[in-house]
């Protein structure tokens, strides 16, 4: 089987919007993501192994989990999902760079803005490569904590937070997520049950983006770290405004991140209201693409969304497959993109059909 010459062949359509990479932070991780493209594509494969030997003998030991079947450190763990969410982050966003879709703008969710700042220029990629295993490791000294994904506003919640329990990410109207230490979360989360909310536990053993990450916080390996202002325009989830050249040089803002909250909806609504784009999510499975559809701008059809990958593990061949169809979806708005072809047994869309 083989994909036909329309798919692959050129298109006389031109770019309409301007793309946007959407960078998917905490949340996103599962085992083996984005391995379906690690061999595959030099870019990948040589960005995935630059940042890994940022990291000397840890990077190794961390490629190995990546990869495994059955890792020795479990991904959720935060010294393997905020790592490899990075390094998968930026590299599919220099490969998507280099097979021919330049991002006009970065958006990225929690870790995902640090990718963002690597592909903006505002880091070097192994520099923050290295930041980022130096926060997930203080992080990981911290007694644990969770997280709690509740369908409210930021005021109907406001019973329930105090100095332990807090708003940790504002993701759209209506979807809010809490932080907090393991004992009180737990309390909150019937009390709020019982108020008619509803509130599920997300996958994470730390409390992100709460004042209990504070004593993990530090601006010492920033040290000989040079910062740049950003060479592309870089919309921060934390400020849910551009970044500006103050903040892009400033230590202090990179290394607050684990206690800040997170404003993507707010972020993303600011962007979207400025100009229409085409998005493209740039990390594994699909949750920034599902907040983004349900923003106005993309329900009326002025901005529109496309996801990389599959919205849940769906192995290695399917990594390929989603991204191959979605390199289609991009042709169709005019971007000519070059990516290598699909091995000879897997020129089939997602579904299962020939192309």
């Amino acid at each position: 089987m083989t994909r036909t010459t329309k798919t692959r062949g050129t298109r006389e359509a031109r770019p309409t919007r301007r793309i946007g990479f959407l960078l998917p932070g905490q949340g996103a991780q599962h085992q083996r993501m984005a391995a379906g493209l690690y061999g595959w594509d030099d870019v990948f494969t040589t960005t995935m192994d630059t940042l890994f030997a940022a990291l000397g003998t840890d990077g190794g030991t961390l490629r190995a989990d990546w990869l495994s079947d059955d890792p020795a450190v479990p991904p959720d763990h935060v010294t393997r999902a905020q790592p490899l969410l990075y390094a998968v982050d930026y590299a599919i966003g220099a490969t998507l760079r280099a097979w021919g879709a330049p991002p006009a703008v970065l958006l990225g969710h929690s870790a995902g803005e640090l990718a963002a700042g690597a592909l903006a220029g505002v880091f070097d990629p192994a520099d923050a490569m290295r930041l980022m295993w130096d926060r997930a490791r203080r992080i990981a000294a911290l007694p644990p904590g969770g997280m709690l994904a509740v369908a409210a506003t930021v005021e109907e919640l406001t019973p329930w937070l105090h100095g332990d329990v807090v708003i940790a990410a504002v993701n759209g109207p209506r979807q809010t997520m809490l932080a907090g230490p393991a004992a009180p979360l737990a309390e909150a989360l019937p009390r709020i049950r019982e108020a008619g909310l509803t509130a599920v536990p997300v996958k994470a053993t730390t409390a992100f983006h709460s004042p209990a990450l504070r004593p993990a916080i530090s601006t010492e390996p920033y040290q000989g770290v040079t910062l740049r202002p950003p060479a592309v325009a870089l919309w921060s989830a934390f400020a849910a405004a551009p970044l500006t050249a103050d903040l892009a040089l400033s230590p202090r803002f990179w290394a607050g991140h684990p206690v800040e909250p997170v404003l993507f909806g707010p972020a993303l609504d600011a962007l979207l209201t400025g100009e229409d784009l085409l998005l493209i999510e740039t990390g594994p499975g699909q949750g920034l693409t599902s907040l983004a559809r349900r923003h106005p701008r993309v329900r009326a059809g002025h901005s529109a969304v496309v996801p990389l990958l599959p919205a849940r593990p769906l192995g290695p061949r399917h990594d390929r497959r989603h991204l191959l169809a979605a390199v289609d979806r991009l042709r169709d708005q005019g971007w000519k993109l070059n990516p290598p072809p699909a091995p000879h047994d897997e020129a089939t869309d997602p579904s299962g059909e020939t192309r």
